[in-house]
């Protein structure tokens, strides 16, 4: 109890760890939000593409002095959309152009990486995350972002629920089904962008698809789930940052690993998907 008064009383006093702990919510919220749709539609390899495609864009940006949400967002956003136009326009399946694209996306960051004299871009931070390194300017961008994607969610809600679930009826009522994808995809890119300074682009995947998976076994309903999900992702960052900072460990890491724990208590004690209650059951 003493260690819980002694961090609310630094968050109190430090800007640093106010804005980290901020960002921390806004990432797990929004992650948790988007990555219901992602494990729904079975899109989660895409989320670990955009999130290693967004690097050559980070340095471009750091190359040209802009900031490196623009380069990532970029990227991201032109990553997506090949991988859909490779998709329908060749043999090679969605799984196959993910892994061309997002590899040779990636491989492209490390080469323009390399190249820098003198300097180059921080590539621990960027692929672990440091949430103690979230300026003003880079959580306003990151609210920003999270204000746009759930305002998105809320107005195309019916149609995201459709085409997720049915999507030959979604196609049979007129539903722009292409659009709906992409749309979707648009927002993958952003929400991975404004994950990175939080957990970086290796562990942006897991809480892009952890809270979800977890409230995927606790409920039947998608409203349950994505207000559950952005629940157990706004959870994992505050308790995460809080045991990062107390064990001067990675935070980035210690934000996925309780989000992790939270997935293994609902995959052993969840009262209609847990592991334990069915056993429980059977033998009853």
């Amino acid at each position: 109890m003493q260690q819980v008064m002694s961090f609310i009383d630094q968050v109190s006093r430090y800007q640093y760890l106010q804005n980290a702990l901020i960002a921390a919510i806004l990432v797990g919220i929004i992650c948790g939000v988007v990555g219901c749709f992602i494990i729904l539609r079975g899109m989660s390899l895409m989320g670990d593409a955009i999130s290693h495609a967004v690097l050559p864009g980070i340095v471009i940006a750091y190359m040209l002095g802009i900031n490196f949400f623009v380069g990532a967002v970029i990227t991201g956003v032109i990553t997506a959309l090949s991988i859909g136009y490779i998709s329908q326009n060749s043999r090679i399946k969605d799984d196959s152009a993910i892994g061309i694209m997002f590899t040779a996306a990636f491989a492209l960051g490390v080469v323009l990486n390399s190249t820098l004299k003198g300097t180059s871009v921080n590539l621990w931070h960027i692929l672990f995350g440091n949430v103690l390194a979230v300026s003003r300017t880079d959580l306003w961008i990151t609210f920003g972002m999270g204000i746009f994607v759930i305002l998105m969610i809320i107005l195309f809600y019916r149609p995201l629920l459709l085409s997720t679930f049915d999507p030959t009826m979604a196609k049979a009522t007129g539903l722009p089904v292409k659009f709906i994808h992409y749309m979707l995809m648009l927002l993958l890119s952003l929400v991975t962008v404004a994950s990175l300074q939080t957990v970086g682009i290796i562990l942006v995947v897991a809480m892009l698809i952890t809270p979800g998976a977890t409230a995927y076994l606790l409920t039947d309903r998608l409203s349950t789930m994505l207000v559950m999900a952005a629940v157990f992702g706004g959870i994992s960052g505050v308790i995460g940052l809080y045991y990062s900072v107390l064990f001067d460990v990675s935070s980035g890491s210690t934000i996925v690993l309780v989000a992790s724990i939270l997935f293994g208590l609902a995959f052993f004690f969840s009262p209609k998907q847990g592991v334990l209650w069915k056993i429980f059951r059977s033998r009853i």
